[in-house]
């Protein structure tokens, strides 16, 4: 007996999460003394003053554990979004939200039901269960196939994923059109709505108290994008009371690090860096729409703060190969399953004339 022998099938089937590549070892590996990295989605402007500020006023207090329940913050959120603080849940990152839903409502026998592509953590954490995944490809425009999904949920069909704008490809489903899929899902299956993005959005946006209404939706927000702080892991989720008191009894304690509570409530308070962040990410998208085309990249619409291109004619891979080179940094999707495409977050004008002047002499 193998100690691999122990471990469930459909765990041990599961693939490994990808990250995105890190900077220094970009760097070593090139012998580069400069890295751009546009490949993890990113803020452009990076966390706020404030933020920082209250982490650094945050730091002598790392001898103590912090507040186990995020008191403040889901106060702070509570104050912020307009609803009471019983319907929001704070954690380490979205995906902790993902293992918590899938814990708590899937199992075999069950099923769970999302596109392909999107975030990977959606199959694996379903799959982690024992239960059944299905995942619907998207449509010719790259959006989700709403009615190919609904097709796929019956009174087995536990957790349904729509990720508004979806990573990778940065399609956007209108408030209406959420609606609607709501009130075809089955009685029995959560919407869960993650909305990582939906800040980038030019678009109008669906009205979370209306969907928390229904009773069926959980949706997840993260500080982690347009807030700039991907490297405290901090996000909420908003749900019905009922759902967020059975999540609390199944996650971890002190879930939400002391620092990642103090970055995070003064991020929420910062409107003018995120009004910043909003205007700076625009004009960057816009940049690249008008940019690589002209190279021969066509680029697809998009609400988030990042642009899938392509089909690349040299291959996704070898574009990603050749910028490395020149110590820029976007994404492949082919193990998204979108080969010959590739995804470029939005820089900042430096970064991007960088890659554009790159691009020219790759492409040309």
């Amino acid at each position: 007996m193998k100690v691999l022998d122990l471990v469930p099938q459909c765990i041990r089937s599961l693939p490994n999460y990808v990250p995105g590549r890190l900077m220094e070892d970009v760097a070593e590996a090139m012998g580069l003394s400069r890295v751009i990295k546009l490949a993890s989605n990113e803020s452009c402007l990076g966390p706020s003053p404030k933020a920082m500020a209250a982490i650094k006023d945050a730091l002598p207090g790392l001898g103590r554990y912090g507040d186990a329940d995020s008191r403040r913050l889901r106060l702070a959120l509570s104050e912020h979004l307009g609803i009471d603080p019983e319907y929001i849940l704070a954690g380490n990152g979205s995906s902790e939200f993902l293992v918590l839903m899938s814990h708590a409502l899937l199992g075999p026998g069950l099923s769970a039901v999302m596109s392909r592509p999107s975030f990977i953590l959606y199959a694996s954490n379903a799959q982690a269960t024992g239960a059944d995944v299905f995942e619907v490809p998207v449509t010719d425009k790259f959006g989700h196939d709403l009615p190919a999904m609904l097709a796929k949920a019956d009174s087995a069909t536990r957790l349904v994923f729509l990720d508004n704008p979806l990573n990778p490809t940065g399609a956007w489903l209108t408030a209406g059109e959420i609606d609607d899929f709501l009130a075809e899902l089955p009685e029995t299956s959560i919407l869960i709505l993650d909305e990582a993005y939906t800040d980038f959005s030019r678009q109008a946006r669906p009205d979370y108290r209306k969907l928390l209404a229904a009773g069926r939706v959980a949706v997840l927000r993260t500080f982690s994008k347009i807030y700039g702080l991907a490297g405290l892991r901090a996000a909420y989720l908003l749900a019905d009371p009922d759902l967020i008191s059975s999540l609390n009894k199944i996650r971890q304690p002190f879930n939400l690090n002391l620092l990642a509570q103090a970055g995070a409530q003064a991020a929420l308070n910062d409107r003018d860096h995120l009004t910043n962040t909003l205007k700076a990410t625009w004009a960057s998208l816009d940049c690249l729409r008008a940019e690589l085309p002209a190279l021969g990249l066509p680029v697809h619409p998009t609400e988030a703060n990042f642009i899938m291109a392509g089909p690349v004619s040299m291959g996704a891979e070898a574009l990603e190969a050749a910028l490395l080179r020149h110590g820029i940094i976007i994404r492949s999707l082919s193990s998204f399953g979108l080969t010959g495409h590739v995804r470029i977050t939005g820089g900042r004008p430096a970064e991007n004339e960088a890659l554009i002047k790159a691009l020219r002499k790759i492409l040309a």
